[in-house]
């Protein structure tokens, strides 16, 4: 939590500056019974937030001041809400140890790669055709696995949506926050790729879809 809060350069949301972040916290705290994250805001015109930290127990929530000028007092409950659900459900934890798994992983093919180019054997045919295997498994293995962190990632989200509605009682907030964030500009993004998952929404537009589709969180939000 401390490296993501850094990274953004985000500041700690004083009471007195920002009561009613607090109000709406404090009021989610009731209905989700979890205790109080620390609370931060980050300077970007951006509509979005992120939570962190390893358990509720060492949690942050961290919003945009674009999502708490652009958003109403509903709204910004329902990103609030969303961002608690990614914390009730240990959601930063398991896409650490996934990011670890997919680290290793990389880190293993490379290993068994340079293993075989190194390795000497009489039968140089042979040795090529492992040396082949091994590229293309150094290649495959890391992408195959950060398509399977994608798709956990995006289905985190959708839990943490209705995680959001269990919440709040009425999915009008989320929904609202979502279509606003659908026609929001973005500009000047200055957010690491590393943490975009972490996002309510992604930063990046044309980046890999660590998210689902708006349209398609809408559609599932309507439904409820």
């Amino acid at each position: 939590d401390k490296i993501a809060i850094a990274s953004v350069k985000a500041r700690e949301a004083k009471r007195q500056e920002f009561p009613d972040f607090h109000r709406l916290v404090e009021s989610l705290m009731v209905a989700s019974n979890l205790p109080k994250p620390k609370l931060y805001v980050m300077d970007s015109n951006q509509i979005n937030a992120f939570a962190s930290g390893r358990d509720p127990k060492h949690a942050v929530v961290c919003v945009t001041t674009g999502a708490l000028e652009k958003l109403d007092r509903r709204e910004l409950e329902g990103v609030l809400a969303h961002e608690l659900g990614h914390i009730s459900n240990y959601d930063i934890r398991y896409m650490t140890l996934i990011t670890i798994m997919v680290g290793m992983i990389a880190i293993i093919s490379q290993i068994f790669l340079r293993s075989l180019w190194f390795k000497n054997t009489e039968n140089n045919r042979d040795n090529t055709i492992f040396i082949i295997i091994g590229i293309a498994l150094a290649i495959l293995a890391p992408i195959v696995v950060q398509l399977v962190q994608l798709s956990i990632s995006r289905k985190r989200e959708y839990t943490a949506d209705a995680t959001a509605v269990k919440f709040t009682r009425n999915p009008e907030g989320l929904i609202n926050a979502l279509e606003k964030i659908k026609n929001d500009e973005i500009k000047n993004t200055k957010v690491s790729k590393a943490i975009a998952p972490m996002f309510f929404s992604n930063p990046f537009r044309n980046m890999a879809r660590t998210h689902p589709p708006i349209e398609k969180r809408i559609e599932v939000l309507k439904k409820m």
